[in-house]
């Protein structure tokens, strides 16, 4: 008895180590570690928003052609979602997409939105408004950097222009990676911040 007991439990040992690990959440590149995040916060400038009126969403023209026939949302909706397969015109004819930011599954990419990790408008009063159309249009393509994220329509819709100390991802668990992403689309393109951002990825980046 002894002896099939130690089988039966070495068996459901063994059940257990090759359970397969829960498939990680696709992210776009560049995401710093949290020890980074925290120094290129601390490095940002910190200024009020200067909302002169003259933001206009056609000022950071989207979407590009990034490679093929895959214009910008194409492009990570391919690299951000599982099994993507797409037609000749690269638009997704299958696939299932997860929402980083509040974990919802879907399959239909008209669900999906490619949201700005830092809204435009927020860019625009941030130091964008100084820049040429052709650098907003980089920027607001920018798939080199943790940027552009393929989430839930309605809460892309619910973030809106919103930054980080009037909106937060309904998922807590994913406040350390937004606020790194957002510190390091700020950092690379040299936007500013204000003191009530700072403070607000200050306490995300305190939840890594």
């Amino acid at each position: 008895m002894r002896f099939s007991y130690a089988i039966s439990g070495l068996l459901s040992a063994n059940a257990v180590l090759a359970a397969p690990a829960p498939m990680p959440m696709p992210t776009p590149p560049g995401i710093p570690s949290a020890s980074s995040a925290k120094s290129q916060l601390a490095a940002l400038t910190v200024k009020a928003a200067v909302d002169d009126g003259g933001y206009k969403r056609d000022l950071f023209p989207t979407w590009d052609t990034i490679t093929g026939t895959c214009n910008t949302r194409e492009y990570v909706l391919k690299r951000d979602g599982t099994n993507v397969e797409v037609g000749s015109d690269c638009y997704p004819t299958s696939g299932t997409w997860t929402s980083p930011y509040d974990g919802g599954k879907w399959t239909a990419p008209s669900d999906v939105d490619i949201d700005h990790m830092v809204p435009l408008k927020n860019a625009w009063i941030s130091g964008a408004n100084a820049w040429t159309t052709d650098k907003r249009e980089q920027f607001a393509n920018d798939v080199d950097r943790p940027q552009l994220w393929a989430v839930t329509d309605n809460v892309n819709s619910a973030k809106g222009d919103k930054s980080p100390d009037t909106w937060k991802p309904p998922l807590s668990s994913f406040y350390c990676t937004y606020a790194s992403a957002y510190v390091a689309v700020k950092s690379h393109w040299a936007l500013t911040i204000t003191s009530a951002e700072k403070s607000a990825l200050s306490d995300m980046l305190g939840t890594c």
